[in-house]
């Protein structure tokens, strides 16, 4: 894989942010079209612990964007950091409560180890990597490089000698790998949000540990599963053009995306445990049922419907509120306070 070349992309467009139409010809994929030709969406949860409220919203949401354009819709778990026993499955379970399937069987990231490697070897023979041996507390206390994005990485280790080197290995440091990247911005367009541009910077590729990091390994996934649509929330905006210029390195089909608003606590934060009944086992235990909390989730995005088909009659993506949802201060879904 040595000899294949890796491109090098440039940016374009305005940093303007206008939400843009919803386009219908996603929709024209014929009917007939056998299942593993058409594209794709997916939801990919990471097993460190139960679904709350807001991530069984984007599901919803990423669900019918899919089944709403005709695409196949995958399940994968993100397994390469945290895991709690029984988390997936639990995941997969609430799920299915709320009337969310799936095409095909489930995919983890734990069993796809040698894809993330080939797609590390393809960069390290095209130059595009080098080891870093600096620890979090370093990056943190260095300066940002001039003119870089805030909170880059300032590329200490990128020209480091072999003496330098030879010094960390002695001292039992163990290397991570980033990637070499020759530009500092990419332009991407969002679904919701339109033209945006955000910060690129020598993205960790294989962890310290040796597991490959989490920006290399959706690129690499979302590829080699057709892919092409990508709905999640608004909070991974910021990271989206490096994972967009990671795949046009690796000459990889960049995905359409759409990052949807979050759900927040009383206090705008993102949702925790404290927050309440923040999970579908919670609500279970108030009483609530499934079609219930359906009806809750859609009345915040302006819907009515007690069950995912409803919901998909009457998605519209163009309609979705660009606001977050605030939930009640005890985690208490209120459904009568939308329309």
């Amino acid at each position: 894989m040595g000899g294949e070349a890796v491109h090098s992309p440039r940016t374009a467009g305005a940093d303007a942010k206008v939400r843009l139409p919803w386009r219908p010809c996603d929709r024209s994929i014929p009917s007939g079209m056998p299942m593993t030709e058409r594209g794709a969406g997916r939801y990919a949860p990471s097993p460190s612990g139960d679904l709350h409220l807001g991530n069984l919203r984007t599901a919803l949401l990423a669900w019918a964007f899919a089944r709403s354009t005709g695409r196949r819709f995958l399940l994968r778990i993100d397994d390469l950091d945290r895991v709690r026993p029984g988390a997936a499955e639990r995941q997969l379970a609430d799920l299915t409560a709320l009337g969310i399937d799936w095409d095909g069987p489930v995919v983890r990231q734990s069993d796809r180890l040698e894809k993330y490697a080939a797609a590390i070897d393809r960069l390290t023979a095209a130059g595009r990597t080098y080891e870093c041996f600096c620890t979090r507390r370093e990056i943190q206390q260095a300066a940002t490089a001039p003119h870089g994005p805030m909170g880059a990485y300032p590329g200490t280790c990128r020209a480091l000698t072999a003496d330098a080197r030879a010094e960390f290995i002695a001292a039992g440091r163990t290397p991570a790998l980033r990637l070499r990247a020759d530009i500092s911005e990419f332009d991407i367009i969002d679904e919701l949000h339109g033209p945006y541009r955000g910060p690129v910077d020598d993205v960790v590729l294989r962890r310290t540990d040796g597991v490959p990091a989490y920006n290399l390994a959706v690129v690499v996934d979302d590829a080699d599963q057709g892919i092409d649509q990508v709905v999640r929330g608004d909070d991974l905006l910021p990271s989206t053009p490096r994972q967009a210029y990671l795949a046009t390195l690796l000459d990889l089909p960049v995905p359409r995306y759409a990052h949807v608003p979050l759900v927040l606590n009383a206090k705008g934060q993102r949702l925790a445990k404290r927050d309440g009944a923040v999970t579908l086992a919670d609500q279970f235990a108030l009483g609530e049922t499934p079609e219930q909390v359906v009806s809750a989730l859609t009345a915040s995005l302006g819907l009515r419907a007690g069950t995912s088909a409803e919901l998909l009659e009457q998605f519209d993506p163009a309609r979705l509120p660009a606001e977050p949802w605030i939930l009640d201060e005890n985690g208490l879904l209120q459904p009568s306070r939308y329309p």
